[in-house]
């Protein structure tokens, strides 16, 4: 196998598999690869759906990450991998994934999890500091609004953050291009936009953005 690295504890192997260096074991199904790499998988995590497509965002080993949309942990515990020297506030609603993601977080030092609803910061604004990024997967109307809030109370001047845009759930009668348009548009008011794009053929009717904080 051709190994690559492509960030920091991630790595491209035979020109076509995403993977994160680690000491832990499977956690989702994944793959262990050469015994110390874990699949990334695109179509279970659309971080991992990016990176493959060849947009880098520049994960830092020592930043500290509010992660809004946990579910059971598959992209929590590869960004885990990445920031071995930071630390993930991971925010989650639903009781059910929350269950399993708690089995992830008791093996890593560098997850808090938090079973609170990410439109309402202030439930978890004493547990939570300031961060350097914001990661957003929430199939919600108002993804756009918890995202903005939550950067507002909690990422640091000149932060990063990237929010995973799902067309449907925002407003299924109409095109999802123009529904990206607006996401843009509205983002654009209070962030600088880096980059945004699609996750297919990964993820139907899905874009990334990612911004900075100005």
């Amino acid at each position: 196998m051709k190994v690559e690295k492509i960030l920091h504890n991630v790595y491209l192997i035979d020109k076509k598999t995403i993977a994160t260096k680690s000491s832990y074991g499977s956690h989702y199904g994944e793959k262990i690869l050469l015994n110390e790499f874990r699949e990334w998988i695109p179509y279970r995590s659309k971080l991992a759906a990016v990176f493959l497509k060849g947009y880098l965002v520049n994960i830092k080993p020592d930043w500290k990450i509010l992660y809004l949309g946990a579910a059971s942990g598959t992209t929590v515990s590869h960004l885990s991998d990445i920031i071995d020297k930071g630390m993930i506030y991971a925010v989650e609603y639903s009781a059910k994934p929350f269950l399993k993601f708690i089995e992830l977080a008791k093996e890593r030092k560098n997850i808090i999890p938090i079973l609170e609803d990410a439109s309402k910061p202030w439930m978890y604004s004493g547990i939570v500091e300031e961060v350097d990024f914001v990661y957003q997967d929430i199939a919600q109307k108002n993804q756009v609004e918890i995202f903005k809030l939550n950067c507002k109370i909690f990422l640091k001047e000149r932060g990063e953050g990237i929010i995973m845009v799902k067309a449907r759930s925002i407003d299924s009668t109409v095109d999802p291009e123009i529904v990206f348009n607006r996401v843009v548009k509205e983002l654009s008011k209070d962030f600088k936009i880096l980059r945004y794009g699609t996750l297919e053929p990964f993820h139907k009717d899905h874009v990334f953005v990612h911004v900075v904080y100005v």
